[in-house]
C-alpha cells in the first residue's frame, strides 16, 4: 500500500480589521457597484477582507508547531500600532484594493517578521519583495485586462476609515472553491497571537 501524502494547509499571515472599520469600507465599495464596467469585476467576500502580511501557500502540517512558535515570537516583538483603511490602488488591470494609513512602518515590520518566521520554519516562500499594504476588494473577471480600474480607484481614493489599534497577528487558512460557479475562497483563523511590544 502506498504511503499517504503529507497533509498540507493553504496559509497566510494577516491583520484583520475590526467589523466597524470593515462596515465603513463596505459602504464605500457599495458606491462602486453601479459604475460602468463593474460587471467585469468579481467583488471579494466581505467576511474575508484582510491585510495579507505573508502568503505561504501550501504548508506541510508537520511544520505548523514551529511556524506557530515563530509567528508567536514575531507578534511578541511587535508593539500594537494604529491603522486605518485609507485610499485605493490597483495591481495592473487585475486587482482593485483599499490601502492603509497610520502605522505603516510597523505594519511593514510585522510583515517582514511574519515572512522571516515562515522561512525559518521551513516554509518555501516566494521571492521576497517590498510589502505593499492592501486589502483586495475586487478582481477582474477577465485577466486579459478588459476592465479599466482607473475610475474605481478614483472613486475609492478619497475613502478615509476610522482608526483602530492593531493588536494581533493572525494565521489564516484559505479553503479554495470546489469549482461551483461564483464560489469564493473561505477563510478560517487557525491561530492568533497578541502583539506584545519590543523585548
Amino acid at each position: 500500500m502506498a504511503p499517504l501524502a503529507p497533509a498540507s494547509l493553504r496559509l497566510f499571515a494577516a491583520v484583520l480589521p475590526p467589523p466597524a472599520q470593515l462596515a465603513e469600507l463596505a459602504a464605500a465599495v457599495d458606491r462602486l457597484v453601479p459604475l460602468p464596467g463593474a460587471d467585469g469585476l468579481r467583488w471579494t467576500a466581505r467576511p474575508g477582507w484582510h491585510f495579507t502580511l505573508a502568503f505561504m501557500g501550501e504548508v506541510d502540517e508537520a511544520l505548523l508547531p514551529e511556524l506557530s512558535e515563530r509567528l508567536g515570537r514575531a507578534a511578541h516583538r511587535t508593539a500594537p500600532f494604529p491603522l486605518r483603511l485609507h485610499g485605493a490602488g490597483h495591481f495592473g488591470r487585475a486587482v482593485l484594493w483599499a490601502g492603509a494609513a497610520g502605522g505603516l512602518d510597523e505594519l511593514r515590520r510585522l510583515a517582514e517578521r511574519a515572512d522571516a518566521a515562515a522561512r525559518r520554519a521551513g516554509v518555501s516562500m516566494d521571492e521576497h519583495r517590498r510589502y505593499t499594504p492592501h486589502l483586495t476588494v475586487a478582481r477582474a473577471r477577465d485577466r486579459t485586462g478588459a476592465v479599466d480600474l482607473t475610475p474605481f480607484v478614483a472613486a475609492l481614493d478619497g475613502f478615509e476609515g476610522g482608526r483602530w489599534e492593531v493588536g494581533e497577528l493572525v494565521l489564516v487558512r484559505s479553503n479554495l472553491p470546489s469549482g461551483q460557479p461564483g464560489e469564493r475562497p473561505r477563510y478560517e483563523t487557525v491561530a492568533a497571537w497578541p502583539l506584545g511590544g519590543a523585548g
